[in-house]
C-alpha cells in the first residue's frame, strides 16, 4: 500500500509546484499588483518568489489629473510600490495626465517628495527615469507648489544621478534658469554627466530663445556621454553645436530636433558647424520633426545641406494655406538630402495643388528610403504607381502608409479602386511590405 501510495502522490501534486524558479518568475511577470498579491498567499515558495528583483525592475506609475474615487488610490498605492519595491527598480516612468486643479497638482508634488526620498536611500540601480507631461508652466501649478517639486527632483538627481543612463523630462515646459538648474543637479560634484539618453523636447516653456543662453550652453557642456539627444530647435546654437563636437563626439549617434510654430526657430546656425560635428561624430544621424512650420523660406534656413539628416517629419494639423506651396520644398530642398534620407512623415493639407508626380519623384530619387508616411490630397492611383516601382526595385521601401483625403462624404469609389491595388500586388504587400492605406474624408 505504502509503495502504492507513493506511485500515486507524484500524480496528484500540482504541476505548479515543480515549475523552474525561472519559469515562475516569467508568469508573475505578466501579472499586476493585485494579482501578485494574491499569488504571494499562495504559499511560502510563491512569497518568496514575488520578492525577486527580476519582477520590480521596470514600473510605469500613472496618476490621473481628475478628480475621482476609483483614482483617489494612486497617490498613496505608488508611496506604498516604492516603500516596499523601490530598492529593485532599474527603470520607473511616471505620468501625471492633465491636472484639472490645484489640489491635485499639491497631492502629487507631496506624493512625489515622498517617492523620490524614499528611491534616494533605497535604491542604488536605478538607470532610466521619465517623468513626461507635466507643463508646469500651466496656473495650476502655483509658484510654492512648483518650487516644491522642482527643489525634490533636483535633490534626488544629485544624489542619484551618476547611476542614471537614461533621462527624459519632456513636456516639462520650465523657464530657461529652472530647466538648467535641474540639469545641473546630474553633474553634481563631478563638473559632468554619465547620462548617454536625454529627452528634453518641449522642456522649456514655448516662446523662450533657449540658444541664445549662455547658462544653457555652460549646462550642456557638462554632458559628456551623450549618444542619443532629444531637443527642439530653439535650443540649437552654434555654441551648443560646438559643444557636442568637443564633448560628445566620440559617442553621440542620434539627434531628434523637434520645430514648433510657437518656438522661436528663426537663428542663423552656420552650416560649418553642422559639418564640423558630422566630421567628427562620424555616426551622427539626425531626425527633424516639423509641427506646422511648413513653409519653404524658414525650412530651408533650418534643413541645411551639412546635415547628416535620417529623417524628416513635415505636419501641419490640417492647418490650411492657399498662399502657401509644398512643391518647392519636394523639388528643391529635400532632394539634397536623398543620399542619407531613410524616413518620410508628411501630413498636410494640399487640396489647393496636386502632388502626385513631385512624390513620385522624390522616391525615386532616395534611394535608402524604407519608411514612407503621407496623410494628404492623393490620386488612388498614387499607392499603384509606388507599388510599381517598388516590385521593380527602382525604390527600398519596406513601410508604405497611406491617407487619401477626399472632398467627399463617401468613398466607396476609392476604397474600391484600392481593393484592386491590393489584389494585383498581393504577394509583395503581403511578404515584403508594412502596408497600411486608406481613403478619408476630409471635409
Amino acid at each position: 500500500m505504502d509503495e502504492e501510495d507513493q506511485l500515486i502522490q507524484p500524480q496528484d501534486q500540482s504541476c505548479w509546484a515543480t515549475l523552474p524558479d525561472v519559469c515562475l518568475r516569467r508568469v508573475f511577470w505578466w501579472l499586476g499588483d493585485r494579482d501578485r498579491s494574491r499569488a504571494a498567499l499562495v504559499c511560502r515558495k510563491w512569497n518568496q518568489m514575488m520578492y525577486s528583483a527580476d519582477l520590480w525592475r521596470y514600473r510605469t506609475i500613472t496618476f490621473s489629473g481628475r478628480p475621482s474615487r476609483v483614482h483617489a488610490s494612486e497617490f498613496e498605492s505608488a508611496l506604498w510600490y516604492v516603500k516596499k519595491f523601490g530598492r529593485y527598480l532599474e527603470h520607473l516612468e511616471i505620468k501625471f495626465l492633465n491636472p484639472y486643479n490645484v489640489v491635485l497638482t499639491k497631492k502629487f508634488q507631496v506624493t512625489m517628495r515622498g517617492l523620490l526620498s524614499c528611491l534616494g536611500k533605497s535604491n542604488n540601480r536605478l538607470k532610466s527615469l521619465s517623468i513626461q507631461h507635466l507643463e508646469l508652466d500651466r496656473l495650476v501649478w502655483r509658484n510654492s507648489i512648483r518650487s516644491s517639486f522642482m527643489k525634490s527632483l533636483s535633490f534626488f538627481l544629485k544624489k542619484m544621478g551618476r547611476h542614471l543612463n537614461y533621462l527624459s523630462l519632456k513636456g516639462a515646459r520650465l523657464t530657461t534658469e529652472q530647466g538648467c538648474h535641474i540639469l545641473n543637479a546630474l553633474s553634481y560634484l563631478r563638473n559632468e554627466s554619465t547620462v548617454s539618453e536625454l529627452n528634453i523636447e518641449d522642456y522649456f516653456s514655448h516662446h523662450l530663445a533657449v540658444y541664445s543662453s549662455p547658462q544653457f550652453n555652460k549646462t550642456m557642456a557638462t554632458f559628456r556621454n551623450l549618444v542619443f539627444l532629444t531637443l527642439n530647435y530653439n535650443c540649437i546654437s552654434d555654441e551648443l553645436l560646438e559643444n557636442l563636437c568637443d564633448n560628445t563626439a566620440g559617442t553621440l549617434r542620434t539627434m531628434n530636433i523637434k520645430c514648433h510654430i510657437h518656438d522661436p526657430h528663426g537663428q542663423v546656425i552656420w552650416g560649418m558647424s553642422w559639418a564640423k560635428l558630422a566630421r567628427h561624430a562620424t555616426s551622427l544621424k539626425v531626425n527633424f520633426f516639423f509641427e506646422r512650420v511648413m513653409k519653404y523660406e524658414r525650412l530651408a534656413r533650418i534643413l541645411l545641406q551639412e546635415i547628416p539628416i535620417r529623417s524628416i517629419s513635415l505636419r501641419s494639423c490640417y492647418f490650411s494655406d492657399p498662399d502657401w506651396s509644398m512643391r518647392p520644398t519636394l523639388t528643391d530642398l529635400l532632394p539634397t538630402f536623398r543620399h542619407t534620407l531613410q524616413k518620410l512623415t508628411f501630413e498636410f493639407n494640399n487640396n489647393h495643388e496636386s502632388l502626385d508626380e513631385e512624390l513620385h519623384l522624390l522616391i525615386l530619387s532616395c534611394r535608402k528610403l524604407f519608411y514612407f508616411k503621407i496623410w494628404a490630397f492623393l490620386d488612388v492611383k498614387f499607392v499603384e504607381r509606388i507599388l510599381k516601382i517598388r516590385e521593380e526595385g527602382q525604390c527600398a521601401l519596406r513601410t508604405l502608409k497611406v491617407r487619401i483625403y477626399t472632398n467627399r462624404y463617401e468613398t466607396n469609389e476609392e476604397d474600391r479602386t484600392l481593393r484592386e491595388i491590393y489584389r494585383r500586388y498581393r504577394k509583395l504587400i503581403d511578404s515584403e511590405l508594412n502596408y497600411f492605406v486608406i481613403a478619408y474624408p476630409m471635409m
